[in-house]
């Protein structure tokens, strides 16, 4: 393996995922050169997920960087290999506990600053731009960007050489012929690292159950076409809105069949403004104003929405609910989902979909039509990678632990002498001696709850799913002078049955009076000194509570009980 200047006796090269290895998305990887008690890092990627129906409340979801922001006086650089939310999107939430410089190609940086911009943080937080094919020094590492293809603009590998050996870390990425917009694989990058001699590659592992290769962007093209050139009616597509190819792609079909492209989504236009800063869709067919959009003859719009994994505040998921200010859809249209379902995302698109079905719309997804490619690599792809650069050591990332499983496997036939399973929180020796997991650190969630960051291991979620489950009693206890109650309990029911109380049960008593009366003898059978003792009092009459709620309703919602003393 290559080496630059000789290696300190006792310094190690350690890769840390605490994001992104045993999932897909959140990627947050780090690299350490040096003795264990003096490391110097780097941070490949600083990304997000999104919340699943089990986080109530809750939309993002973020990797815990404590190891790191623990050391931040010893992490030399963030550098994104490029700009999708999963790789860039805790950038603007997490930067202020990294507060180091931040390094992408132009069309990543462009992403980058707009989100900095947005969180006030555009002036402290430094976002230096390094032309395609770059190079980089950060202490000792040494790194230079290789061009890829991917479903966005400007993907990168990085070559990151180090004086105990190189690691290719690849981020996302394709082998895509007739990408569209942007470079091709810069292939020869590739064999020039195999050649030089390649300690590991860290790798995406998406993909590594389809055969075959994932197809280009051009195939999409023509089929689009051929597809849209049948419809009649309205038109929206969907696709993900960072596939800079596809909007072209469609604005261009939409052109060349005289109809007139509507960017419909904030991130849509997003997109391609920062794209055309970059140098890119400057020669597309001028899109008409989403305001505009109402005045288009039913046969002239093809509108480009946000929303394929519905999303509820997407353009597509207000269109089909019938709320969305300026376009609708109803019967005689067609959407196309020019996408595939992301995991997880299941029952939200169905709903969508629904709801366009109930609106008299045509819905057309990648299993009616080939309106979709990939953009990770299938099987095919991954043996070329592995040819040309021919590593020591495998380890995979970005995938779910049967993807890495699976991609462990695979590079075992592909006769990579060493492979390495990490999961998130796995410190990994890749350098020097044999490469294995020497340590395990904390590597949790955080979640984004409103406008608070907050921990996984917060209870407000717990609380939410239970409230969502059993429902809420609150119980309000007036004390007198004397310790005896004032009044009678009062208590309040929420997200339980009406029927619960706004009936009488066989006994005559709802769940409000059930509960009261449960209260009210808990109450009389404390002894004075727990009378005067607030905590315990509301502790006794809480359980109390419950378990009445629990005999009518079968489970046991969260009770509250709060004691107000009266002069």
């Amino acid at each position: 393996m290559t080496r630059g200047t000789a290696a300190a006796p006792d310094a190690e090269l350690v890769f840390l995922p605490l994001g992104g290895a045993g999932e897909i998305g959140m990627n947050l990887n780090l690299y350490g050169y040096g003795p264990p008690d003096a490391r110097a890092w780097i941070m490949c990627d600083l990304g997000i997920t999104f919340a699943d129906d089990a986080m109530p409340g809750v939309e993002i979801v973020l990797p815990d960087p404590t190891f790191i922001a623990e050391r931040r006086e010893d992490l030399l650089g963030i550098v994104l290999t490029h700009g999708h939310e999963d790789h860039i999107g805790a950038v603007p939430h997490l930067w202020p506990s990294l507060r180091c410089p931040i390094y992408a190609t132009p069309f990543t940086a462009g992403l980058v600053r707009d989100k900095l911009r947005e969180a006030g943080l555009e002036a402290e937080a430094p976002v230096t731009e390094v032309p395609l094919s770059g190079h980089l020094k950060l202490g000792p590492f040494d790194l230079r960007f290789v061009t890829l293809t991917h479903s966005i603009l400007e993907p990168n590998a990085l070559a990151i050489r180090t004086p105990l050996g190189t690691v290719v870390h690849t981020g996302d990425w394709k082998l895509d012929p007739e990408p569209q917009v942007g470079g091709r694989t810069d292939e020869v990058a590739l064999r020039t690292l195999g050649d030089e001699g390649v300690l590991a590659l860290v790798c995406d592992s998406t993909n590594v159950f389809q055969p075959g290769r994932s197809g280009s962007e051009e195939a999409v093209h023509d089929s689009l076409a051929d597809l849209i050139r049948g419809l009649t009616g309205r038109i929206a597509v969907t696709t993900f809105a960072s596939n800079a190819a596809r909007l072209q792609t469609l604005a261009r079909v939409a052109a060349s069949l005289g109809r007139r492209p509507v960017l419909v989504g904030r991130s849509m236009k997003r997109i391609v403004g920062v794209a055309r800063e970059a140098g890119y869709l400057r020669d597309l067919p001028p899109f008409v104003a989403e305001e505009d959009a109402g005045d288009l003859p039913r046969d002239v719009a093809l509108y480009l929405c946000t929303g394929s994994q519905g999303e509820p505040r997407a353009a597509l998921m207000r269109i089909a609910q019938g709320d969305h200010p300026t376009v609708t859809l109803d019967d005689g249209d067609t959407v196309v989902f020019s996408s595939r379902i992301i995991p997880g995302n299941e029952t939200r698109i169905f709903r969508l979909q629904n709801l366009l079905a109930e609106r008299g719309v045509r819905v057309i997804t990648e299993h009616d039509h080939f309106v979709h490619v990939s953009g990770h690599p299938c099987r095919d792809e991954l043996g070329d990678m592995y040819q040309w650069a021919r590593p020591h050591i495998a380890v995979p990332v970005h995938g779910e632990l049967r993807h890495l499983v699976e991609h462990v496997a695979f590079a075992r036939e592909l006769q990579v002498p060493e492979t390495v399973l990490a999961r998130n929180g796995d410190l990994v020796r890749l350098a020097p001696g044999a490469p294995g997991i020497v340590d395990a650190v904390h590597a949790g969630r955080l979640h984004i709850d409103g406008t608070m960051l907050v921990a996984a291991e917060d209870t407000s979620v717990r609380d939410r799913r239970r409230i969502a489950q059993a429902g809420l009693i609150g119980v309000t206890l007036v004390v007198g002078g004397d310790g005896r109650l004032a009044v009678a309990p009062q208590v309040t029911v929420n997200g339980t049955p009406r029927l619960a109380y706004g009936a009488p049960d066989d006994t005559g008593d709802t769940l409000v009076d059930m509960v009261g009366k449960a209260a009210e003898i808990a109450y009389g059978a404390l002894g004075p000194r727990e009378r005067g003792d607030s905590a315990a009092a509301a502790e006794a009459v809480r359980r109390a509570a419950r378990r009445a709620a629990a005999v009518m309703l079968g489970k046991k919602p969260i009770t509250q009980v709060q004691v107000i003393r009266l002069a």
